[in-house]
């Protein structure tokens, strides 16, 4: 019995000294730890758009001249724009047959185009006033900006180009030298009137505006001409000969003149204009 309880007492004597052995590697072994993930970059704040430009503040400036005041004999300007294209045989040959008188705003690239016309014009100087409608057609507005669908000038210096190209092509056409200024689209900005007016230019507006750019039908066109009262200036458009447009204005010039209407050219009358374009 002794001899069993010496043999227990040594096994577990041996028992405990191997698990002696064994703890402390067990402790001294380095921890498995899951590796910690890379910082995350923050993300970047959203980038501001930059400020747009306001739009510019536009006039479509009006102009009358001074009335007869003279019951049945209203005095109307009757003014045309020929922008590009050709002329409407129907509006000019209508003038002349009935020797009525307009002032013609012509551009420089209309010139080009349509020598024929420019003949015709010079021909009659009693019946007709040419004017300065520009070089390319391009808004006078000298901040950049879309009117119709039409890229203003854009700057100071594009506008000047603008005026001072479209008078030195008439120059070139034997066109006497131009008093007045329209710009394409007849709108612009008040630093842009400011601008041609200290060139020396009055800038020509209206009353009445007869064809909607040369897009209306042509009774609509007749009836907007033919009700023009003493003191309007007329605005309609003589270069687009396919337009329906240019047969109301032809008949309304027609109406106008049977109802005794006296037709003057700018360069003959008084005028009075609006936001500084003639003062």
């Amino acid at each position: 019995m002794n001899r069993i309880l010496l043999a227990l007492a040594f096994l577990l004597v041996s028992i405990s000294a191997a698990f002696a052995d064994e703890i402390p590697s067990a402790l001294s072994a380095p921890a498995v730890v899951s590796p910690v993930p890379a910082a995350i970059s923050p993300v970047p704040a959203a980038i501001s758009p930059a400020p747009k430009t306001p739009a510019p503040k536009l006039v479509e400036p009006h102009l009358h001249i001074a009335r007869s005041n003279i019951a049945g004999h209203a005095r109307v300007a009757l003014t045309f724009d020929a922008c590009m294209g050709q002329a409407d045989e129907r509006i000019l040959s209508t003038l002349v047959r009935e020797r009525i008188p307009a002032t013609i705003f012509v551009t420089a690239r209309w010139l080009k185009r349509n020598p024929a016309a420019v003949a015709v014009f010079l021909q009659n100087p009693d019946l007709f006033e040419l004017e300065n409608h520009g070089q390319n057609h391009i808004p006078a507005v000298d901040t950049p900006t879309l009117i119709y669908g039409i890229a203003s000038a854009g700057s100071p210096q594009a506008v000047r180009q603008e005026v001072e190209g479209g008078a030195a092509a008439m120059l070139a056409a034997g066109i006497p030298a131009p008093h007045w200024f329209r710009g394409s689209t007849a709108k612009y900005d008040l630093s842009a009137i400011g601008e041609i007016r200290a060139m020396g230019y009055r800038i020509a507006g209206y009353s009445v505006n007869g064809d909607g750019g040369s897009l209306l039908g042509a009774v609509i066109t007749e009836k907007r001409i033919a009700s023009a009262k003493d003191g309007d200036v007329v605005i309609s458009h003589i270069n687009q000969p396919t337009h329906a447009a240019g047969a109301g204005v032809a008949k309304a010039l027609v109406d106008l003149k049977a109802k005794g209407t006296e037709f003057v050219r700018l360069e003959d009358v008084e005028d009075t204009g609006d936001d500084k374009t003639t003062e």
